[in-house]
């Protein structure tokens, strides 16, 4: 895999939103003056990340992740795909009332051919709202792992390991959020994916 995650925005929000606070930009790309939180950009923006070993990913801008890549031509080709597929998977998730805000892409090459690794599209590496709910100029309830975050954040832990065992509670509410992803998304049962999964 290449040394990069791949994310695409179609929204700003999380720290893309922070980034455009600070300097009107999110990894270099400057954006349009006064736009407000949670609103969809004109276009989706691909904003690579390292990946780090301990701690955080690190935002970077896409001269620094061809340098990491050391391959200008083969990083414009993974900003291409990535773009493409956040925007048909974008499309895809709206179709079923869905907004799929921001995702992250594992890419590498087999040979001279790029591939696709490790989870895809999931609440785990993708930002997605409901859409009946969408509202600019806030944060919006969510399907993904905020949920998560924002107990963390509440729970005095001052993210230092070892990290506290998270609640029941916390738990299932986030199996149930992701839950009502996949099925709104797929539009099938989540019990048919376990069936399926198990035979």
């Amino acid at each position: 895999m290449l040394p990069v995650e791949c994310v695409v925005r179609g929204y700003i929000t999380g720290s893309g939103w922070k980034d455009y606070q600070a300097t009107g930009s999110v990894s270099g790309i400057a954006l349009p003056a006064g736009l407000r939180e949670s609103e969809q950009l004109p276009e989706p923006i691909f904003t690579p990340s390292t990946k780090a070993e301990i701690g955080h990913d690190e935002a970077i801008d896409f001269e620094q992740a061809a340098e990491l890549v050391g391959d200008r031509a083969l990083m414009e080709r993974v900003r291409d795909v990535s773009i493409a597929l956040y925007s048909a998977a974008a499309g895809h998730a709206r179709e079923n009332g869905v907004i799929l805000a921001d995702t992250k892409f594992e890419l590498g090459l087999d040979g001279d051919e790029l591939v696709l690794g490790d989870e895809v599209l999931t609440p785990d590496s993708s930002r997605y709202w409901p859409a009946e709910d969408y509202e600019i100029g806030r944060g919006q309830p969510s399907f993904d792992k905020q949920y998560v975050r924002d107990w963390a954040s509440q729970s005095g832990w001052d993210k230092a390991p070892p990290a506290p065992s998270i609640p029941d509670d916390v738990v299932a509410g986030t199996r149930a959020r992701y839950i009502e992803a996949y099925e709104r998304i797929t539009g099938e049962p989540f019990q048919r994916w376990l069936d399926r999964a198990a035979a």
